[in-house]
């Protein structure tokens, strides 16, 4: 129960049915959002909530998928959800940008008013935040790229290291690596890069020395897939589980053989059959009666 109760007073000339709204002034900490946002028909609830509450942070907070799922109860999926409906709408765009070396960064910008541009006081980096009373979030430093050298057409001198590059890796092979190359074909979204491939190459080998067929492994990685509508965010992290969790054990060690039983030969005495690994070798009774008289 509240320390302070607050009385209720309708002001007069108040409609009887609906919402009455209790004004105030606000003087500090407040953020200025537009009806066409608040009003919006096309956008669900989570969507104008999140729209409002990125409008309200300062440049430089992050504001990314994991980030605003950190923050609100929602779960990623409906967040990702309602920040594609905003960019849909004009709220958000997040181009990629190049950092430098190759690489890119996505960056988001916020629209109070989708087409809008710039005002007076906008003219300043989008990566400074802006003063504000009371504390706010950490914005995220990007790590600064060093400047790539020229190309200057002498040879390294001795003693000097080298430059260090960031070579692609090379393609892999061998039948483990077919395999997992091939699982795109069974669905795109198993689509593996090159250092993916490396990286999962030595858990299929395993498989592959424990008797288990290429055809079996690849079935075991592609059935039950989550349905076509759901992304795999992480195709490397979902094959290595599947690799790791449905791991066969090896065969068991083949025992000893059975001596094999000798042939039948027929004794050139008598021609009876019998079992000897000798082909010259006589019967029992053959060799009986030839020792006899040497007795």
């Amino acid at each position: 129960m509240s320390a302070h109760p607050v009385s209720h007073v309708i002001p007069e000339g108040a409609p009887r049915s609906g919402v009455i709204h209790i004004r105030y002034r606000h003087t500090e900490r407040f953020t200025v959002v537009g009806n066409h946002l608040a009003q919006h028909e096309g956008l669900s609830a989570a969507a104008i909530g999140l729209a409002v509450y990125i409008q309200s942070l300062p440049d430089g907070v992050s504001v990314t998928a994991k980030a605003l799922a950190l923050r609100f109860r929602e779960g990623e999926r409906t967040v990702r959800r309602a920040l594609n409906e905003l960019e849909s709408a004009g709220y958000l765009a997040r181009p990629r940008l190049p950092v430098g070396g190759g690489r890119f960064a996505t960056r988001t910008i916020s629209y109070d008013k989708p087409g809008g541009v710039p005002g007076p006081g906008s003219d300043r980096d989008p990566g400074e935040p802006q003063p504000e009373a009371g504390p706010v979030p950490r914005p995220l430093r990007q790590r600064p790229v060093a400047p790539r050298p020229e190309p200057t057409g002498h040879a390294t001198p001795s003693g000097a290291a080298a430059p260090a590059t960031c070579a692609a890796p090379a393609t892999p092979v061998g039948p483990a690596a077919d395999l997992l190359a091939r699982l795109r074909l069974a669905d795109p979204r198993l689509m593996l890069s090159a250092r993916d491939v490396h990286h999962l190459a030595p858990a299929v080998d395993t498989w592959l020395a424990r008797a288990v067929a290429p055809d079996r492994i690849t079935h075991t990685l592609t059935v039950n897939l989550p349905p076509e509508r759901v992304p795999i965010h992480h195709p490397v992290r979902f094959l290595e589980y599947r690799l790791t969790a449905h791991l066969p054990p090896p065969l068991p060690a083949e025992g000893p053989s059975p001596p094999r039983s000798a042939p039948l030969i027929t004794c050139d005495g008598c021609e009876r059959a019998f079992r000897s690994h000798d082909p010259d070798e006589h019967c029992s009774d053959c060799r009986e009666a030839a020792d006899r008289p040497a007795a």
